[in-house]
């Protein structure tokens, strides 16, 4: 890892990055790709360590409460962030001004900060995201290697659940020929189902590929699925959007479990409910419209 000096911290749709880079090792992983710009190895972490003080001097400045994000390049609660504490000080500090906060991660080291998270839900609105792309936990360790497996994750979705913290999966991505399987779709929304997460996102079965993420995921399929990696070659050739074959029967198996049990499907609904700062003081948890 190494530290650099930030020059801002927050998006235009008041995002942040306190990390650049990920130790993750997910196959598919976008933020390898070219148009980043991240000139460092992957897996040396950038850190901002002045992030903190800029997101507090941001956040002093501003006139309205919003919602304050992490970004999807990198996970906040990657093993380096349990002794830099840099996700919870940043939380902390969203908590003091009274905003909102969402992240997104596929960690469950987010349970050591969930009386934090409660804290914000409780003065003003705190959504947790986490990603899903496998049931099968033994796929999931090729797929994800240096992260918790799906199992992992749905336990801390129970946990928020039951924390009456909201939750949001991202079914995404689903690798052709890998998991776009109704076995696996049916596993997943399952976990989301009993975890009763408010929402999943999801925009069609498959992934992108850019210059960057796909030579590394090519070299991904060569290790864990040779011969694959020609087969993708000679359906997709270079293409960005890569879609499974069997997207169509998919994507009505999924938004047809979705509305039999009440989870909303509608990516511009689920985004506007993750950006709305639009809680209401007083009320509890139980009381609140989510969607």
């Amino acid at each position: 890892m190494h530290f650099v000096q930030a020059k801002g911290i927050l998006s235009a749709k008041n995002g942040m990055n306190l990390y650049r880079g990920c130790t993750h090792g997910c196959i598919y992983c976008d933020s390898r790709s070219e148009c980043y710009h991240i000139t460092h190895s992957f897996e040396d972490i950038e850190i901002k360590e002045n992030a903190i003080e800029l997101l507090d001097d941001a956040l002093q400045r501003k006139r309205n409460k919003c919602m304050i994000g992490t970004g999807s390049m990198t996970d906040p609660y990657m093993p380096l962030e349990e002794k830099l504490g840099m996700t919870r000080k940043a939380i902390e500090t969203v908590y003091r001004y009274g905003f909102g906060f969402t992240v997104i991660t596929k960690s469950p080291l987010i349970l050591r900060d969930l009386e934090l998270l409660q804290a914000v839900n409780t003065k003003a609105k705190c959504v947790v995201q986490m990603t899903l792309t496998t049931s099968d936990d033994s796929l999931c360790k090729i797929l994800e290697p240096n992260v918790a497996v799906t199992s992992e994750r749905f336990t801390v979705l129970k946990t928020l659940r039951d924390a009456g913290i909201p939750t949001v999966v991202w079914l995404t991505p689903i690798l052709p020929f890998i998991n776009d399987t109704v076995e696996n779709l049916e596993g997943i929304l399952q976990y989301c189902i009993e975890a009763k997460v408010r929402g999943i996102i999801c925009f069609g079965m498959g992934l992108t590929l850019r210059d960057g993420n796909r030579e590394y995921f090519y070299k991904k399929l060569d290790a864990a699925f040779p011969g694959l990696k020609e087969q993708y070659i000679q359906r997709y050739g270079t293409r960005y959007s890569v879609i499974s074959p069997h997207n169509t029967r998919l994507m009505n198996i999924f938004h047809a479990r979705c509305k039999e049990n009440g989870i909303e499907t509608n990516p511009d609904v689920i985004f506007a409910y993750l950006s709305a700062f639009d809680k209401i003081p007083g009320k509890t948890n139980a009381q609140l419209e989510l969607f």
